[in-house]
């Protein structure tokens, strides 16, 4: 069986997005894991207008072809990673608008997130891990929390990502547990496949 291939969905697309620089340091970690693919998505490169169909993909097919594309890309991954900024104790709303416009293609994959903001986006992360759960993913139980003394360092150049012990540990304990998830789920979603082969034959 191939690797899982995990995707880092870069969760703002903001002008002046502080994203990036937790998207390029988790990605390197992740990168360095010998049992994974790594890609990074950017939902810059997606531009969903704001959900509009008329149900979500799960019951009806999307007719925006945005999102038709934007759902084969989600199909393409075992397991995700979010960077996840904290706007007014929530995920970004650009965020939780891609996450709407797939459905069955998130299912039984492992999510993990990577927050920043005032507590270290734990309150968008709490939120985030909810909607996984509704859309049947399996969300970690690691995380990092980049919180606002280490997001002010990082942002005003004092300091870099790879200074901060702390959080260079909870980044591989992220990158661990998805990987562990991706690879067990991926399995079983082959199983369930070659099950449902042999009851139609």
């Amino acid at each position: 069986m191939s690797k899982p291939k995990i995707a880092i969905v870069v969760g703002s697309t903001r002008a002046a997005r502080f994203a990036d620089v937790p998207t390029q340091w988790i990605a390197k970690i992740a990168k360095s894991h010998a049992d994974i693919d790594v890609e990074i998505v950017d939902l810059r490169d997606w531009p969903l207008p704001f959900f509009d169909e008329v149900a979500s993909s799960a019951w009806a097919p999307s007719q925006n072809e945005v999102a038709q594309r934007w759902q084969k890309k989600v199909a393409e991954f075992d397991g995700f990673i979010f960077t996840a900024a904290e706007y007014n104790h929530a995920p970004t709303a650009v965020l939780k608008n891609a996450i709407d416009y797939a459905a069955n293609e998130w299912n039984k994959k492992p999510a993990g997130f990577v927050g920043y903001g005032s507590v270290g986006g734990s309150r968008a992360i709490e939120q985030l891990r909810l909607i996984a759960v509704e859309l049947q993913m399996a969300p970690v139980k690691s995380a990092v929390h980049i919180a606002w003394g280490d997001f002010l360092a990082v942002r005003q150049g004092e300091k870099k990502l790879e200074d901060l012990e702390h959080l260079n540990q909870s980044a591989a304990a992220l990158v661990n547990d998805v990987a562990w998830w991706a690879r067990v789920l991926k399995a079983a979603r082959a199983a369930d496949a070659i099950a449902g082969e042999a009851q139609a034959a």
